[in-house]
């Protein structure tokens, strides 16, 4: 049988796989010895026994690698041990440890399925668990491992970052660091330290320099991010603006827009909290929503357009209302006007608590007349007054009592801040006691009454018996005295 093969040129230094195989071939089907095979090839027979040595080696191990993953479920082992690496790195490990030990893991792997790969290799492999695709796609990498990179100059500047996943022309373009992911033209592109960082659209987290643990979903979000770290934005522009602020999460379009440098702001609706820039601790539900807040803090609204009159004021609360840019206020929109028949009043006290009263006997002990306390109503001096500009602006006339006034009264008849300061008069309370006076009061005229019928009843007698007497009288008189007889 004639050799279909020839040796290679001597200025190849090995052969290759392809040619060691076709070899081997060529061996067991022709049927002649070692030698004449390996005389005919040009190469001594000693090297075509050590290639065939090899082979039966590699086709062992291949066959040990088959029943164990089937025995013992290796893989699924070593994902556990990852899951395993990484609750242990929360716990104790330092940062870089759960890496080194998912790179020994990944390299314990690639010795355990050191078996032939699949020829010709899948295009863009590289060693190190590393893929590159593009123009310079991961042009600089060195040590680092497990990266992805697909597009023009994506990952281009990373040497030894790992675990990183770039896809789209100048995605992670500068990036040295590890664990990020970026999809998108431009997405993560001058990134460098930061870590953690997650990027999906073209220009999100577009200037992010060494900010770690920000997720941005959407075209330029969280595009001028540089140091700010545990942000969120999802949308199309969503914290834009945002250079330095923490943990910030805006979902909608133009969300947090404006935000710079403010941290721990909430933002849920198309331009919720657009134009914030300073202002800290905001929450905004609903499209548009303290759309106009740039530098308060505090707020919240819920609800489209809510708390769109707020500005700078902080500690503001608007639900379904526009509300307005005064400082610690609370505003809720189809309360007023509305009726509710068979209800109750409600109350807040100093925590904030809202609720109502209970005059049910299962609520209360130590139940007893109210007597001589509510006496302390005559002390009490009503007076007519304003309130003052801030809280009033129209200074419309108003009628109650002085709190500081009725403290020195009776104490339990105010309610005080959280300062403890008087703050108000608890006019249920007086109305009560206005009811206790005016029952005291009733029942005494209810006694005089009785007793001017007592003593009516007695007069009527007495005229009475006057008359019957005067009556008798007469009798007498005109039986004794005809002549004064005729004369009545």
């Amino acid at each position: 049988m004639k050799t279909q093969l020839s040796k290679p040129a001597r200025s190849h230094a090995r052969y290759t796989e392809e040619y060691k195989k076709e070899a081997l071939e060529l061996w067991r089907n022709s049927g002649r010895s070692a030698a004449k095979v390996a005389a005919e090839l040009g190469i001594g027979a000693p090297l075509l026994y050590r290639w065939a040595r090899s082979k039966r080696q590699a086709d062992q191990s291949k066959a040990e690698l088959i029943t164990e993953c089937r025995s013992k479920d290796t893989f699924y082992h070593f994902f556990i041990a990852v899951w395993s690496a990484k609750e242990a790195e929360s716990r104790a490990m330092k940062p870089n440890t759960y890496c080194l030990v998912v790179f020994a893991l990944l390299t314990y792997f690639a010795a355990t399925l050191g078996v032939e790969a699949v020829v010709p290799p899948p295009d863009g492999g590289y060693p190190s668990f590393t893929t590159a695709e593009g123009t310079k796609a991961l042009q600089s990498l060195t040590t680092g491992s497990a990266n992805t990179a697909v597009g023009w100059y994506s990952l281009f500047s990373n040497a030894a970052g790992s675990f990183n996943t770039a896809t789209g022309a100048g995605s992670l373009l500068f990036n040295t660091a590890d664990n990020n992911a970026a999809f998108g033209a431009a997405a993560l592109l001058f990134n460098t330290g930061g870590a953690h960082n997650t990027a999906v659209g073209a220009a999100a987290l577009l200037n992010n320099n060494v900010g770690f643990e920000n997720t941005a979903n959407g075209a330029f979000a969280l595009s001028a991010n540089s140091n700010g770290l545990a942000n969120t934005a999802n949308g199309a522009f969503a914290l834009f603006s945002n250079t330095g602020g923490q943990s910030n999460s805006a979902t909608g379009d133009h969300a947090l827009f404006s935000n710079i440098m403010a941290n721990n702001n909430t933002a849920n609706g198309n331009s919720a909290l657009a134009s914030n820039t300073t202002g800290t601790g905001n929450t905004a539900v609903g499209s548009t929503a303290l759309s106009n807040s740039i530098s308060g803090n505090g707020n919240i609204a819920l609800g489209n357009n809510a708390g769109a009159n707020v500005m700078t004021a902080s500690d503001v609360i608007c639900i379904g209302a526009v509300g307005a840019d005064v400082g610690s206020s609370c505003y809720i929109s189809h309360i007023f006007g509305a009726t509710s028949s068979n209800g109750t009043g409600v109350f807040v006290n100093t925590d904030g608590k809202l609720g109502t009263t209970t005059s049910s006997k299962r609520f209360k002990e130590d139940i007893k007349p109210m007597d001589k306390a509510s006496e302390a109503l005559f002390a009490l001096k009503p007076v007519a007054f304003r309130y003052k500009k801030e809280i009033d602006p129209a200074g419309r006339s108003q009628f109650g009592l002085v709190a500081e006034e009725v403290e020195k009264i009776n104490p339990e008849l105010i309610v005080r801040d959280e300062e403890g300061k008087p703050y108000s008069v608890r006019y249920e309370a007086v109305n009560a006691m206005l009811l206790n006076e005016f029952l005291k009061e009733h029942a005494k005229a209810a006694q005089l009454k009785k007793d001017l019928e007592s003593k009516l009843g007695e007069q009527q007698k007495q005229i009475e018996a006057l008359t019957a007497g005067l009556q008798k009288v007469s009798a007498q008189l005109a039986a004794a005295s005809p002549s004064l007889a005729d004369l009545k």
